[in-house]
């Protein structure tokens, strides 16, 4: 008996050395997988690229389109015999126009200038913008752009505006001058004019004058100061902008004779 169970305790501890123990398993999970592991990096990555990718072709974009304009004001000045200047080398933001100080920051570029057809004329892109501030302490800018024509008077004029389309609504506003009103009433519902002297205001726009301003097509604004006039257009394609330099030498041809002789500059 002894025997027997000496050989029975030998043959289970040869046993327990012989019986095959499963190893640990270091594999994912049922729910982590290798796909899910780098998605959690692609898409962080892939948001960042795309945004980046939009920034530059936003860039490239614009930088195309100021070259192209800035090329077609370059052929009207060969076309037009007019002298170019990407920058303004007049400092026209210091002349005397309330247009020029509307706005929280403005520029000029793409300035043409020169004798055409017999006027003197000066002729640009025009930008203002307002920045505002929102809820949450962020900027936001509005721009506003305008092509303009500058041109001399023969005269040394009282300050006037008139408006076909309220451009310079807020800024008849700022000065408190009020709508003159001339004997046409066609007239005076479609333009405003306002003018620091009525009296100029009824001896520039005479008759010739208001028939003129209807027919030359709506717009356009002008402001007179001094001894200049500013015509102020919608932005237009460079090549357009015979049309507004035509305008503006239009306005000096109807200005009455008599008004140099009452306003000499």
């Amino acid at each position: 008996m002894i025997v027997r169970g000496t050989i029975a305790g030998v043959a289970e501890i040869l046993a327990r050395k012989h019986t095959y123990t499963q190893p640990p398993d270091f594999s994912p999970g049922p729910n982590v997988t290798l796909d899910d592991a780098s998605s959690v990096f692609a898409w962080p990555l892939l948001f960042f690229v795309g945004g980046l990718f939009l920034i530059i072709l936003f860039v490239y974009l614009s930088y195309a389109s100021k070259q192209r304009r800035r090329m077609g004001f370059i052929q009207m000045a060969r076309q037009l015999n007019l002298t170019y200047s990407e920058q303004d080398t007049f400092g026209l933001l210091g002349y005397p126009f309330e247009l020029f100080h509307k706005g929280d920051g403005r520029g000029v570029e793409n300035v043409l200038h020169g004798a055409w057809q017999e006027v003197d004329v000066v002729a640009f892109d025009y930008w203002y913008y307002n920045e505002s501030t929102d809820s949450k302490g962020g900027t936001s800018r509005s721009y506003y752009r305008y092509d303009c024509v500058l041109v001399p008077m023969p005269a040394d004029c009282p300050h006037l505006t008139i408006d076909r389309e309220n451009m310079f609504s807020r800024l008849a506003d700022a000065l408190s001058f009020h709508d003159i009103q001339f004997e046409s009433e066609a007239f005076n519902r479609e333009f405003t004019v306002q003018c620091e002297a009525p009296k100029f205001a009824n001896d520039l726009i005479d008759a010739r004058m208001m028939q003129w301003l209807q027919a030359t097509g709506s717009g356009h604004a002008y402001e007179v100061v001094g001894n200049r006039v500013l015509v102020v257009g919608p932005k237009i394609d460079p090549q357009a902008f015979t049309e507004l330099l035509g305008v503006a030498r239009g306005f000096v041809q109807h200005v009455p004779k008599v008004v140099p002789s009452l306003y000499p500059g």
